[in-house]
């Protein structure tokens, strides 16, 4: 038998946790996101897990981005979780991280909640996008207001999976616009997605939206890969 079928993310009774499959638990049952997502001090301005208020790079070269948190790393089991959510179409798993984002994080009462844009061609070939989806969770959650239509992807960018830092804003140089009649002047905006690597594309939209007048931007993730030196 092939080992991936063995892999217990890769299934799961109806009802049952995401995990450990437990049958009638919830999405994500307490012992696995115990287990799996133990709280780690973060920098406030880029989610990397450390021990002092502010990790090195941050000091050397902050992002534009009052904060950014995420709710755990990008390692098993939640590199496979979200790797199902994004291209499997496990849609089912956006209430479940959507739930475990709202349980960690405190967001501005004030915020609007921004996802991170598809391009039209992508959108329509996936279906979905998977930033829309835990925004709108989130939004839930927390009883915040959401928009999915006010930021737009105008350049469909190369994947940047094996590019530096540098590599992705230079990659996503007016990638990225404000809807049609977008006011962001001396607004407070949450920018969402499902996995923060490097900061590149959301400090390429935080730069959006300061420039557009933006008071405060902040972001969150579900998961923080582990960052090389920026």
């Amino acid at each position: 038998m092939d080992a991936a079928w063995l892999n217990p993310t890769r299934w799961r009774l109806p009802g049952g946790c995401w995990i450990c499959r437990e049958w009638g638990s919830e999405r994500l049952c307490a012992p696995c996101v115990a287990h799996f997502a133990a709280a780690r001090a973060r920098c406030p301005t880029c989610a990397m897990p450390q021990p002092g208020p502010h990790c090195a790079a941050c000091l050397r070269e902050p992002l534009p981005l009052d904060a950014v948190q995420a709710a755990v790393d990008f390692e098993p089991p939640w590199d496979d979780l979200l790797h199902q959510l994004k291209y499997g179409a496990a849609l089912g798993l956006a209430p479940a991280l959507g739930a475990l984002m709202a349980a960690r994080m405190a967001l501005p009462e004030d915020a609007l909640l921004l996802p991170v844009p598809l391009h039209p061609r992508r959108l329509g070939e996936r279906g979905y996008n998977q930033a829309a989806l835990l925004a709108a969770e989130l939004a839930r959650a927390l009883r915040r207001p959401w928009r999915p239509d006010l930021l737009r992807r105008v350049i469909d960018t190369p994947a940047q999976a094996r590019l530096t830092r540098a590599e992705r804003l230079r990659n996503l140089r007016h990638a990225f616009a404000p809807a049609s009649g977008f006011e962001a002047a001396g607004g407070s905006f949450v920018l969402v997605d499902d996995v923060m690597t490097t900061g590149a594309t959301l400090a390429t939209l935080a730069g959006l939206l300061r420039a557009a007048g933006a008071a405060r931007v902040e972001a969150c993730v579900v998961a923080r890969t582990p960052e090389p030196e920026r």
